[in-house]
């Protein structure tokens, strides 16, 4: 209390003047915190307004479309992280260029957290055919860096399709890891990963001479002691009690 009796008042924060791509970036951060643990349908524009320490008309001159062009640009901005996950440098062994860019996408959806399928999966009352070809668009970009990687920009449909099946694997193995409380932790997701997509090529090789090719290829670079190697030793007692098969 003052010497008047009655209560001093709380200041609030100073409004801080921003460049209009500055204040774009700031309001697409605070939507996309607020969907990463939040359902879409469940944000206000107030809540935005709020997170971000502006009013609300304000957030309408930026996004005059309201929540649904709101909820857009956060998806492209999100859309635009996850692509980034994928550009390696194409040097090394396969194995571990994947697992660094595993690393990142895995961190993004840790980060994330349960809005990760408000995010990339849909289902939300806000879903529409633009956010459905955003999505769509992060699972193309993401296949295009791992052919590219094979050493193989123009694939045959097997290999495309192999590609395209781990892609929809890891989107799948992530929403799971969410669902089992982040278990088993990143690193062992990560690695299963790989195994997995491995696995995959493996298959196709033996089917297809354009997948056996580029699998020949990785190879050559895996050292003894990488991921691959590892992969190889713990198959092994496994398939060799497989031999009367051959």
């Amino acid at each position: 209390m003052n010497g008047s009796g009655t209560a001093p008042a709380v200041p609030r924060p100073a409004y801080r003047r921003m460049g209009v791509e500055q204040r774009r970036s700031q309001l697409l951060a605070a939507a996309l915190g607020l969907f990463a643990h939040r359902a879409p349908e469940d944000v206000t524009l107030d809540d935005v307004a709020t997170a971000a320490g502006v009013s609300r008309p304000l957030v309408y001159r930026y996004f005059p479309g309201g929540k649904q062009q709101l909820y857009e640009a956060a998806l492209r901005s999100a859309a635009d992280a996850l692509e980034g996950c994928f550009d390696e440098p194409e040097t090394g062994p396969l194995t571990q260029r994947l697992s660094h860019a595993l690393d990142r996408y895995l961190a993004f959806v840790d980060e994330h957290d349960a809005g990760f399928s408000a995010l990339l999966q849909g289902g939300s009352v806000v879903e529409t055919s633009r956010t459905t070809a955003i999505v769509d668009e992060v699972r193309r970009a993401a296949a295009d860096h791992i052919l590219r990687h094979l050493g193989a920009p123009e694939p045959g449909r097997r290999l495309r399709m192999t590609v395209r099946m781990w892609i929809t694997a890891v989107e799948a193995a992530s929403l799971i890891w969410l669902d089992e409380e982040k278990h088993p932790d990143l690193g062992e997701l990560r690695d299963w990963l790989v195994d997995h997509f491995v696995a995959l090529l493996t298959s196709t090789a033996a089917r297809d001479p354009q997948t056996a090719h580029v699998m020949r290829a990785a190879l050559a670079l895996e050292p003894r002691e990488g991921r691959l190697g590892t992969l190889a030793r713990g198959a092994l007692p496994v398939l060799g009690e497989a031999g009367h098969l051959l």
